[in-house]
């Protein structure tokens, strides 16, 4: 038994040893100087990824009458209406390519469209984000490992009373659980933790860029601000969120039929987006989960959610984007790791982008 013993100490060792290095090497490398969010529309990504910059723009647009309500789901533009920002153009193009004007397949249509991908895409290469199934493999490992430790937990106690009944006449003897106990609980909680690490997607400059930016903008109640800083937890506004939050509604039951015709299985609405959706009623809760339709181009991963329509290259269950793979109808995966034209710090008062100096002069 104390063989056993020690190859169990070595194995759980071990194992929390290269699962700690392996979390660490799948996160970003910090940047210096510490980089800070250039606009609000890269706070929304931060705080609910695409879903929460789109709603960013809705409700921007919705707010000042430029996208005006037809009916209980239906939206169509006023005459004459412009876009300020790259996410309020993704709306003005999903709209040209929805007539009918269901406001859930133009937020769809606006969260796959590149430029909005491509915010994401710049904020994993300045090092504030984690890419989509970066870390998957060492999450499941850190799973594993507190299940296979569990189940040692269990079986030491018969073990324990067998060598007990062996080594009765052998004197005093520790008992097997008390050898062994120490490192399996201490592998179940490192494993946890560490597996809890591995599916955050905020780095931890990615969150003090976050708080930063969430501070400089704590006494403005504008919508739109409160949205991109917090999801559609910050939409106090009745009427916006009647609009908006059936429309994240049907904008996941979308992703589940594409996942759904791209699997050849019936589509779930309950299995359309993972636990780490956040762009939901309760977007913005937590800065540590993003939605899962992002095709991060930085490494070709794709999370386990929708990425795109049925037969589009970016598959999901973790396959990735290919260099070429297209994430919507006409629409590329995002692979540039630079910020895109829309999220330079302009100052329109209405528009998702919208941000003092103080936050984007010296960020990189």
């Amino acid at each position: 038994m104390n063989v056993l013993a020690v190859a169990i100490w070595i194995a759980v060792i071990v194992s929390t040893l290269l699962l700690f290095l392996g979390v660490r090497r799948s996160r970003p490398r910090p940047v210096r100087p510490a980089p800070r969010l250039h606009d609000l529309s890269e706070a929304a990504f931060m705080a609910g990824g695409p879903g929460a910059v789109v709603d960013c723009a809705l409700v921007s647009l919705l707010g000042d009458g430029r996208l005006v309500a037809g009916g209980p789901g239906i939206v169509a533009l006023r005459s004459g209406a412009r876009a300020g920002d790259i996410a309020e153009r993704a709306v003005f193009e999903a709209l040209r390519q929805a007539p009918s004007g269901w406001l859930y397949q133009v937020r769809y249509a606006a969260m796959l469209d590149p430029a909005v991908q491509e915010t994401g895409d710049a904020l994993a290469a300045r090092g504030l984000l984690a890419v989509p199934g970066s870390g998957r493999r060492w999450r499941r490992w850190g799973l594993a490992q507190v299940v296979v430790c569990a189940v040692w937990v269990v079986a030491s106690l018969p073990l324990t009373f067998v060598a007990l009944a062996l080594e009765s006449g052998s004197g005093s003897q520790v008992p097997f659980v008390f050898k062994v106990l120490p490192v399996l609980l201490g592998g179940i909680v490192m494993g946890c933790v560490l597996a809890a690490r591995a599916r955050q997607r905020l780095t931890p400059a990615g969150r003090a860029a976050l708080r930063e930016i969430r501070t400089h903008y704590m006494n403005d109640q504008t919508p739109h601000v409160q949205t991109a800083l917090y999801g559609l937890r910050g939409l106090r506004d009745p009427y916006l969120r009647g609009q908006l939050v059936p429309a994240v509604r049907g904008t996941r039951l979308a992703a589940a039929q594409a996942r759904g015709a791209r699997r050849g299985s019936p589509a779930s609405h309950s299995s359309a987006w993972s636990s780490s959706s956040s762009s939901g009623v309760s977007c913005g809760s937590s800065a540590e989960v993003l939605p899962v339709v992002w095709c991060a181009g930085s490494d070709g991963g794709s999370s386990s959610g929708s990425c795109g329509s049925s037969g589009s290259g970016c598959s999901g269950g973790g396959s990735g984007c290919s260099g070429g793979s297209s994430c919507a109808s006409g629409s590329s995966c995002a692979s540039g790791s630079s910020c895109s034209s829309g999220s330079s710090s302009s100052c329109s008062s209405s528009s998702c982008s919208s941000s003092s100096s103080s936050c984007g002069s010296s960020s990189s």
